[in-house]
C-alpha cells in the first residue's frame, strides 16, 4: 500500500473511534431527525386539509405549529390519562401486595383440592408455596418502594428528550442548510446521488411511521377493550400504555402486560391469568397478522432482521438504541440497498481479477479450438488474400 492509502486508512479508523466515543450524541441527533420527519409528515398532511375548496393552512410554518400543537396535546392527554391513576394505583399496590400474595396462596390451596390440582400434584412436585412467598416477599417489597428512585433516575432522560426536541425543531424550520452540510461530506460526483438517497430515507421513515401508528392504535384499542370486558381497573389507561409501548417491538408488549396483571391481582388471581392470556392473544395477532399486513406493505423488514437489530443496538447503545432500533434499521436498509447493491454490486460487471483471468483463458482456449475447425471447413488457412496485379 502506498503512503496515501495508509493515511486514508488511519483517518478512517480515527473517524470510527470518534464516532464510537460520541455514539450517544449521534443517537440523539438521529432521534432529532426522526422527530423532525414525523412532525413534517403531520404538517404536510395538515397542508392538504381543505374547507369549501380552500386549504385551511397555506403556509408551511403555520402547518408546523399546528402539527406541534396536536402532538403536544396528544402526549399531555396521554400523560394525564396514564400517570396520575398509575401513581395512585402504585401506592395502593405497595400497601396491598401482602394481601394479594395471601389471596394467591389461598387460591393455590383451593386449587390443589380440585381434581385438576390433585392430578397436577401427582405429575409435578408439590412445592411449599407459603414458604416460597415468605422468601420472595422481602425481595418484592423493596421493588415497589423504589418507585421514587426510578422516577428520579429518569429525570436525566427527560432532559435528553427535551434537548432532542429542540434539535428537531431547529432542523424542521430550516432543513436545507443541515442537509447541504451533510451532503458536503460526500465527493462532488456523488452529492446529487446522496440527496436522492436522503429523500428515499425520508419516504421510508414516513411509511414506517404510518405503519407503526396504525399498529399502536389497533393494539391499544384491543387491549383496552379486553381489559374493560374483564372488569380490570384503569382499562383505558392500560390500553393507552399498551399502544404506546407497541413502538418498541418484542419488548414493549412484555412491559405493557405487567401493570394490568398487578392491578388484576388485587381483585382475583384468576383475573390476572386471564389478563396474561388476553395479552398473549393480542401479541400473537400483532405478530402473525398486523405486522405482515401493515408493516410489510409499508417497509419490507423481515421479523428476524428486526429482532437482530434490536439486540445489536440495545447491546451497543443501551435503552436509547433499543427505542431507535427500527428507524435506524429502516435508514440503514435504504443506504445499504442504494450504495452497496445499486451503485456497487449491480455495476460490478467484470468481477475480481481471478475471475477475469479465468474468463480470458477460457476465451483464448475457445479461439484456439475454433481456428482448426475454420481451416477444415475452408480448406485453406484463414489468411487475408493478397491483392492481384490486375
Amino acid at each position: 500500500m502506498t503512503l496515501g492509502r495508509w493515511l486514508g486508512l488511519l483517518v478512517f479508523i480515527a473517524a470510527l473511534y470518534v464516532l464510537w466515543a460520541v455514539r450517544q450524541l449521534v443517537l440523539m441527533i438521529f432521534g432529532a431527525i426522526a422527530i423532525a420527519v414525523a412532525i413534517d409528515r403531520l404538517a404536510r398532511a395538515l397542508l392538504t386539509l381543505q374547507f369549501r375548496g380552500r386549504n385551511l393552512l397555506q403556509d408551511r410554518t403555520k402547518a408546523i405549529f399546528g402539527a406541534i400543537g396536536l402532538l403536544v396535546a396528544f402526549f399531555l392527554g396521554a400523560m394525564l390519562l396514564v400517570v396520575p391513576p398509575f401513581a395512585a394505583q402504585f401506592r395502593e399496590l405497595t400497601e396491598l401486595v401482602p394481601v394479594a400474595l395471601d389471596r394467591l396462596d389461598a387460591w393455590f390451596s383451593n386449587f390443589s383440592q380440585q381434581p385438576l390440582g390433585q392430578w397436577l400434584q401427582t405429575v409435578l412436585p408439590n412445592p411449599d408455596f407459603r414458604s416460597l412467598l415468605t422468601q420472595a416477599q422481602p425481595a418484592i417489597n423493596p421493588l415497589f418502594r423504589g418507585g421514587f428512585a426510578l422516577f428520579a433516575s429518569t429525570l436525566g432522560g427527560f432532559f435528553n428528550l427535551l434537548l432532542v426536541t429542540i434539535l428537531a425543531l431547529m432542523m424542521l424550520f430550516d432543513p436545507l442548510p443541515y442537509r447541504n452540510a451533510f451532503v458536503q461530506l460526500f465527493p462532488s460526483f456523488y452529492r446529487r446521488r446522496a440527496i436522492t438517497i436522503l429523500d428515499r430515507c425520508r419516504n421510508s421513515l414516513d411509511a414506517w411511521l404510518l405503519g407503526i401508528l396504525l399498529n399502536m392504535s389497533i393494539i391499544g384499542v384491543l387491549s383496552g377493550t379486553g381489559l374493560a370486558l374483564m372488569g380490570v381497573k384503569l382499562a383505558l389507561a392500560h390500553g393507552v400504555l399498551a399502544g404506546l409501548l407497541t413502538f418498541i417491538p418484542n419488548v414493549g408488549p412484555v412491559l405493557s402486560v405487567l401493570p394490568p396483571m398487578l392491578v388484576a391481582l388485587l381483585d382475583d388471581p384468576l383475573k390476572s391469568l386471564l389478563v396474561l392470556g388476553w395479552y398473549v392473544i393480542v401479541q400473537q395477532l400483532e405478530t402473525n397478522l398486523l405486522t405482515p399486513m401493515v408493516m410489510s406493505k409499508q417497509v419490507s423488514l423481515l421479523p428476524a432482521v428486526t429482532l437482530i437489530a434490536q439486540i445489536f443496538f440495545a447491546t451497543f447503545f443501551g435503552f436509547t438504541g433499543l427505542v431507535l432500533a427500527l428507524p435506524l434499521t429502516v435508514v440503514a436498509q435504504v443506504w445499504f440497498q442504494a450504495v452497496l447493491v445499486e451503485d456497487v454490486l449491480d455495476h460490478w460487471d467484470q468481477g475480481p481479477r481471478w475471475l477475469r483471468s479465468s474468463r480470458e483463458g477460457a476465451i483464448n482456449s475457445n479461439s484456439e479450438q475454433a481456428l482448426p475447425a475454420a481451416v477444415a471447413v475452408g480448406g485453406d488457412d484463414p489468411q487475408t488474400p493478397e491483392p492481384s496485379d490486375s
